[in-house]
């Protein structure tokens, strides 16, 4: 199998009118792969011929016999048609349109391209991949997502401040079509006016000091008090849910407990902060913030706890996502309060 774009080159060579016949978008960044076939719309068909040159298709809505059609008909009164199909993982593995799909693929209509998208946590179909230009469009790192909200806001029309940027990324989180949506609430209530951490955090219903980021900062410095405190402010904000906010909990006390380990065996604190570091280069867990003060937090918290209580917090935040996941349980602060009881050092309870 051909080795696969990052959709940084797959992005360049698009934006230079440098069009593959096929494209086979795969990954688990949905929003991004909008992105590349609206570049690849924008730069193959001119607007005024949009009408009868682009076909937007649902895979489920096609068979081996319409999909032939489709992807044969010639462009009309243009150079070039495009034709996207979205969501191939609704055709069964073994589906005889598969089957018509790759025999166009490999020799795909000159006139045409064609791009194929398949949904986030799917498994690429070898023979496309293979066969098409496959690009792999992963989650972006923490630093890439704050350049992209800037990016994303001035095509809304709002200018945002680095500070407005970092708020709105830690009150919604890593998820893009999440913060598309909020950034669209933005634009609509700037007026075009430039906006300030402030102005984002009372629009976006968020305060500052009250992300998820900051209750998980609470949690891992032993200030079980404050966290307390500010979980209905936390779970109140958009997108914000008791088990997301224990999934990305459980990240970090797991990234504590390596940090741990690695004191425990005699490392010193730069080099244990350098290998948290590259550990989460290499895992890329969602829900992060910038990866080297995440390792330096890590790190740094690893010192407050042992072990011991690192392994029961560990188990206490297991308990409370199965609990949360639950159908019988409806009090989600309620079973953090406890999960966090549990966390309390030793001698703030004898």
């Amino acid at each position: 199998m051909a080795a696969s774009l990052s959709f940084d080159s797959a992005y360049r060579s698009i934006r230079r009118k440098e069009l593959a016949p096929v494209y086979y978008l795969t990954g688990d960044e949905d929003v991004l792969k909008d992105e590349l076939v609206a570049q690849v719309v924008e730069r193959a068909v001119d607007p005024a011929s949009r009408d009868f040159n682009l076909d937007a298709r649902s895979a489920g809505d096609l068979d081996g016999e319409s999909l032939h059609a489709l992807v044969e008909t010639p462009p009309m009164l243009a150079e070039r048609r495009v034709v996207v199909i979205k969501g191939l993982e609704q055709w069964r593995r073994n589906a005889k349109v598969w089957q018509v799909l790759e025999r166009y693929v490999a020799n795909p209509s000159p006139t045409t391209v064609l791009l194929l998208v398949h949904g986030a946590g799917q498994k690429p179909h070898s023979g496309i991949a293979g066969a098409a230009t496959h690009v792999t469009v992963e989650a972006l790192s923490p630093e890439r997502t704050r350049r992209w909200v800037k990016r994303r806001a001035e095509q809304a029309g709002v200018t945002l401040e680095a500070e407005a940027v970092d708020h709105l990324v830690d009150a919604v989180g890593g998820e893009l079509w999440e913060l598309a949506m909020e950034i669209e609430k933005l634009a609509a209530a700037s007026g075009g006016a430039a906006m300030g951490a402030a102005e984002v955090a009372d629009l976006v219903g968020v305060r500052r000091g009250e992300t998820s980021h900051d209750w998980i900062a609470a949690v891992l410095a032993r200030d079980v008090a404050r966290a307390v405190a500010m979980l209905e402010s936390v779970l109140a904000a958009a997108g914000v849910n008791g088990v997301r906010l224990v999934s990305q909990l459980g990240t970090a006390l797991v990234g504590v407990r390596m940090a741990r380990a690695m004191l425990d065996g005699g490392r010193n604190a730069r080099g244990v902060e350098q290998a948290v570091f590259n550990h989460i280069r290499r895992a890329r867990p969602a829900g992060l913030g910038n990866w080297k003060a995440e390792a330096a937090r890590w790190t740094n918290a690893a010192r407050a706890w042992t072990g011991r209580e690192l392994d029961r917090a560990i188990r206490a935040a297991y308990e409370a996502d199965r609990a949360l996941k639950s159908t019988t349980i409806s009090d989600e602060v309620g079973t953090l309060c406890d999960m966090l009881l549990v966390m309390t050092p030793q001698r703030a309870v004898a």
